[in-house]
């Protein structure tokens, strides 16, 4: 992947989640080519983080358990998480084209990392208020920890970009070309798109007393330019900065007619620039051309003593984002030191900051190939998701929900059903009001669309819209103007906490009378998401369920006490103390002799006093099955403490997003599900819901979910105590991955 000068570069981040080649072979810890000779003294596969998380001693089993030995670092965990998405790129049970997607969903999710996460740890040094969680790492620590840890494995991916998943694709006839492999034709279509498409649109910036440093805008593209001799204005030459046009692709296909018969040939954006740079600066010398990308603080901060109108607010923070803090830089592996020297002085950046990559400097721009590239055999085969039996065939949603409970298992079941059930509500004369929770959804989304459609109508719609979800802040203000526009009430959530629930609310008048019906749900209103992510929808037309998601919404948009809520598990007042109660529910019936276990299914568990609540369970011998798909701060397999727990993440071709609680109860079996972590965030800064399954049938569907989720052995990753995690082995078991059974379980196959 890399050229001649500089590497081939695409630029900015994208959204945000086999076909194995004959010329590769894996083993259990090395990658070797078909001659023998090794790719790289270390290893490619398995990956082993030296001390995992965050290995401790094992405390003794009369340990205090506050004990920060008893737990992991959440931002060391978080980085776990991401080595577990990367290793799915080695996985040749993945479709090849897939296993490109997994690559680069890390460099994605690691831009996030440093962006929040690591700028979070950053600011605390800066402003000497340090924090440290339950396992009581000081943010020097931590930071020094995950840049270890990262270096280590940007290292890696770009060995395995380079040299596993780019001959693996030239096999497959998709190649990515460098300036020397152009061939002459090939060369003269890039001078002419250069001339026609990059130069008018190109902004190269010399540095001078009278041009100082530019401001770079977040994760941009840009390169340092060596240059000698005298141009017009008898200035000496010395450097520049040549910033990519942010309007062009970065990845650019070749006709076909110039590509080898049966090729589909890319080049980067990065390459034409660099072939052509000296153009950019007539009569000058071009010493040297080198790739750059600086990462900068994104999280976004308002204060809610000193605004009045938070939508202003976050437009002018959203503008901040762009320029904010350094906190990492990325270059070339070939820019010289000096070079390096002056860019991090710059960027006020240490040499722990510093990315040297063998590669684009972004390689999430390499997504584009993932839509352009027409090779069905090298994707995952295409399904349509199914429907349960009460919605076959039922063309008014109404009437199926009133049969009973239906709940909805995402991708494997369609969410169109979701998007149906508004459609109705809004065309339905005998609907007099919507009310709807949004977080992530997109402004031209069907459900947008049906809810301005409801509010022409004359309808009373409500829409609770949370404007500062993370990276959907532009988008969720310009659904918010979309739907004031069309006289639905907009409101904003409440300050001191993100509204993260997942509601919908409708009111119709069936016979004279009001009937309530709700949608419940683990997972955002997103049309596309829901065909990525596994969630849980519920439709209930229960009386109790439905009267607690009005009294929700009523507190939302008014103001007052906290409501009496009978049903529902409401963060941030009930949701938290009621799940240490089940779990403790669980230990006496351990302590009395009954059988007792719990699953809990969730994307990350960091809060200490839930952690606490499972140690002390475990102790009792109740049976603790954690399926955690990111951050664990929880330590499994601790003799005497949390022997009975055991953790697994499972990563595989869709995301795992369902939240749900699942509890024995001496057979009196309870199921929850949330649109709530076991964070803290979630537990006490946002507003969440928490649901029961009442109805026995669906109740039953989820536990057979859980126990099937129990039994892979294929894409499921155990914890152990040190904090490493291992990938489940079938060994002579039969192969069970849980997201293909669930798909053919749910789903048709294409």
């Amino acid at each position: 992947m890399t050229d001649s000068g500089t590497p081939d570069t695409p630029d900015t981040s994208t959204h945000t989640f086999s076909a194995s080649t004959d010329t590769l072979t894996t083993s259990a810890d090395t990658l070797v080519s078909v001659t023998g000779e090794e790719i790289n003294a270390t290893p490619l596969r398995v990956n082993r983080t030296r001390k995992g998380i965050h290995a401790k001693e094992a405390p003794s089993s009369q340990a205090d358990l506050d004990d920060p030995a008893l737990y992991f670092n959440r931002e060391l965990s978080h980085l776990q998480f991401n080595i577990r998405v990367l290793e799915q790129s080695l996985d040749t049970s993945h479709p090849l084209l897939d296993r490109l997607m997994f690559l680069l969903i890390f460099s994605s999710n690691l831009d996030e990392f440093f962006e929040i996460r690591v700028a979070g740890l950053k600011h605390q040094l800066a402003s000497f208020r340090e924090e440290t969680g339950a396992d009581g790492m000081a943010p020097a620590r931590v930071l020094s920890e995950v840049s270890r840890i990262a270096h280590e494995q940007v290292e890696r991916q770009y060995r395995i970009l380079n040299d596993v998943l780019v001959p693996a694709l030239e096999e497959q006839k998709i190649r990515f070309r460098r300036r020397a492999q152009w061939t002459p034709e090939q060369a003269a279509w890039v001078a002419d798109y250069f001339e026609e498409e990059i130069a008018p649109v190109i902004s190269p910036i010399g540095l001078d007393p009278s041009h100082p440093f530019p401001r770079l805008v977040n994760k941009s593209l840009n390169f340092i330019v060596e240059l000698d001799g005298t141009d017009a204005f008898g200035r000496e030459g010395g450097m520049a900065i040549l910033p990519a046009p942010r309007s062009l692709p970065r990845l650019i296909r070749l006709p076909d007619a110039l590509c080898e018969e049966g090729f589909t040939d890319y080049v980067f954006l990065s390459s034409m620039i660099h072939a052509h740079a000296h153009e950019v600066f007539p009569g000058m010398q071009v010493g040297g051309c080198y790739q750059f990308r600086l990462t900068r603080n994104a999280d976004l901060s308002v204060d809610p003593e000193e605004i009045s109108d938070l939508a202003s607010a976050l437009r002018g923070e959203l503008l901040a984002r762009r320029y904010g803090s350094g906190v990492r830089l990325e270059v070339a592996d070939n820019c010289p030191d000096s070079l390096i020297s002056f860019l991090l002085k710059q960027f006020e950046l240490g040499e722990e900051d510093l990315y040297r990559v063998n590669g684009p400097v972004n390689l999430t721009r390499m997504m584009a190939v993932l839509g352009d590239v027409q090779r069905p055999d090298l994707r995952y085969r295409p399904f349509t998701p199914g429907l349960p039996k009460p919605l076959r065939g039922e063309a008014n949603l109404f009437s199926a929900i009133l049969q009973g409970d239906i709940l909805l298992h995402h991708p494997f079941q369609s969410f169109t059903p979701v998007e149906d059930l508004l459609r109705q509500a809004a065309r339905d004369p005998d609907v007099l009001a919507i009310k709807q929770t949004l977080y992530r959804t997109g402004a031209d989304s069907s459900i947008v669309g049906a809810l301005v459609e409801a509010a022409r109508g004359g309808k009373e719609v409500t829409v609770v819209i949370e404007l500062r979800a993370r990276f959907d802040e532009a988008d969720n203000l310009a659904l918010a103007s979309r739907l004031q526009e069309a006289g639905a009430i907009v409101i904003y959530g409440v300050m001191a906490c993100k509204t993260h629930a997942k509601m919908m609310h409708i009111v119709r008048r069936e016979k004279g009378t009001l009937r309530h019906y709700a949608h419940l749900g683990t997972g955002n209103y997103h049309a596309k998401t829901a065909k990525l992510y596994t969630d849980y929808s519920l439709m209930t037309a229960n009386e109790a369920l439905c009267e607690d998601v009005h009294k929700v919404f009523q507190q939302l948009s008014g103001m007052g006490k906290p409501r009496k809520i009978q049903t529902l598990l409401h963060a941030p007042f009930t949701l938290h103390k009621a799940l240490i109660e089940m779990i403790e529910r669980e230990a006496r019936l351990a302590e009395n002799g009954k059988k007792a276990r719990l699953v809990l299914k969730c994307n990350a568990i960091t809060e200490p006093k839930l952690i606490r609540a499972l140690y002390r369970a475990s102790q009792a011998g109740v049976t603790c099955e954690l399926i955690i798909r990111g951050m664990c701060c929880l330590r499994p397999g601790i003799p005497g403490i949390s022997d009975n727990i055991r953790v697994r993440s499972i990563i595989g071709r869709f995301l795992e997003h369902t939240r749900v609680y699942y509890f024995h109860n001496d057979g009196k079996h309870e199921v929850w599900c949330s649109s709530a972590d076991a964070m803290e965030r979630n537990m006490f800064h946002r507003v969440e819901t928490c649901f029961p399954l009442l109805d026995k049938k669906v109740a039953q569907q989820v536990r057979k979910d859980l126990d099937t989720y129990l039994l892979d052995n294929c894409q499921s990753w155990e914890l152990d105590t040190e904090g490493q995690y291992h990938l489940c082995d079938s060994g002579d078991a039969e192969p069970i991955s849980a997201q293909e059974t669930l798909l053919y379980a749910y789903a048709s196959q294409a």
